[in-house]
């Protein structure tokens, strides 16, 4: 008997530690499956010299039009250049006098607005990256494409770009085609503001609008109630009866918000005049540059360019990781569009070769 407890003792001591170990085996695997599901819409940073593209571009442009003894003779020079350059690094590293000040380094963004300002999630990563490293002597700037959008939207990104003014990092904002409504809200407060010749600016003005169904609900006996409480919880409404008094609150509250934006404008470029550009008007980047709404006509191109002859040019972009249902999604749109796109051309090709 004796023996027989014994041996089930053990038996059992056995099967709990054996449940014990399953039971933390499939914890931690839970864990892990929790923090992978976690980190799923987590993202990294990724750096790109614009300088080395630049370069790569001229070699591609040398290579095509220039004699084959010029190339090796530029290459040749090229490398007794880079190596010279090597030593001396070298010999500043022995001794302790490398500076980490190589000259000035330009970070550059992009911003493509949509109704919602959706860009701003990866803009404030962007902009949270480039403020561990920038110093006040390198400068950020920013493509912006926005017909703008919803007033809390751009209000966030504008705060974002604000941080780099605070920490006295020069902010260049070029326009290549529109920086409109709050877009012009984040356009603003650029140092240096550039546009294209017939880039769309301005729109310093709030808009709102909303159908009304009432009329119809009425006609077929239809009842629409709205209970609320506060006065103006509820100014207007798409399905009940909208009263006068509630259209002058809207309206009131309409013109609160532009004069909220004409205020932010008028802080970073004070030398508007503010009764002639706060209409809602859009001008293009030639009017612009006469009614000082923007400093100059440049396009995004040209000024990158320029900079990368006197400095280090970077592209900070913001990727963020993608599940396997959004990898798949995307390779079906892409295989999607591939198609469309032969179909496409095979009905052109037909229709130019029929006779």
């Amino acid at each position: 008997m004796i023996d027989f407890l014994t041996q089930y003792g053990l038996f059992l001591a056995k099967t709990l530690t054996l449940v014990l170990a399953l039971v933390l085996i499939v914890a931690g695997i839970a864990a892990i499956a929790s923090r992978r599901r976690q980190l799923q819409h987590e993202g990294h940073i990724e750096v790109r010299s614009l300088n080395e593209k630049y370069e790569d571009m001229l070699h591609a442009m040398e290579d095509a039009v220039l004699d084959e003894l010029i190339i090796k003779q530029k290459i040749k020079a090229e490398r007794k250049k880079e190596k010279a350059e090597l030593k001396e690094r070298k010999k500043a590293a022995k001794l302790g006098e490398l500076d980490e000040d190589e000259g000035k380094k330009v970070f550059v963004l992009d911003f493509d607005g949509d109704i919602a300002a959706s860009d701003v999630d990866k803009l404030r990563e962007e902009i949270t990256a480039i403020l561990c490293i920038a110093r006040p002597e390198d400068e950020v700037v920013l493509r912006l494409e926005s017909a703008g959008g919803m007033v809390h939207a751009y209000g966030l990104a504008s705060s974002q770009l604000e941080r780099l003014r605070r920490k006295n990092i020069p902010l260049t904002i070029c326009v290549d085609k529109v920086a409109a409504s709050g877009g012009y809200m984040m356009a603003c407060i650029a140092n240096k503001l550039l546009a294209a010749p017939f880039a769309v600016v301005g729109s310093i003005g709030v808009v709102a609008q909303l159908p009304n169904f009432h009329r119809l609900l009425k006609k077929n006996e239809i009842d629409y109630e709205i209970l609320t409480a506060g006065e103006y919880k509820r100014t207007l409404t798409m399905f009940g009866e909208n009263t006068e008094k509630g259209r002058e609150k809207f309206v009131e509250e309409l013109e609160e918000t532009h004069t909220l934006f004409k205020d932010f404008v008028v802080e970073y470029r004070p030398e508007l005049d503010m009764a002639v550009v706060a209409t809602g008007e859009i001008w293009y980047g030639r009017q612009a540059v006469k009614q000082k709404l923007v400093d100059d006509l440049m396009t995004s191109d040209e000024y990158l360019v320029e900079q990368a002859q006197e400095a280090d040019v970077y592209e900070v972009r913001y990727e963020e990781k993608k599940g396997l249902q959004d990898r798949i999604g995307e390779m079906a749109v892409n295989s999607s569009d591939s198609l469309m796109m032969r179909w496409w051309q095979r009905l052109n090709n037909r229709h130019f070769f029929t006779r």
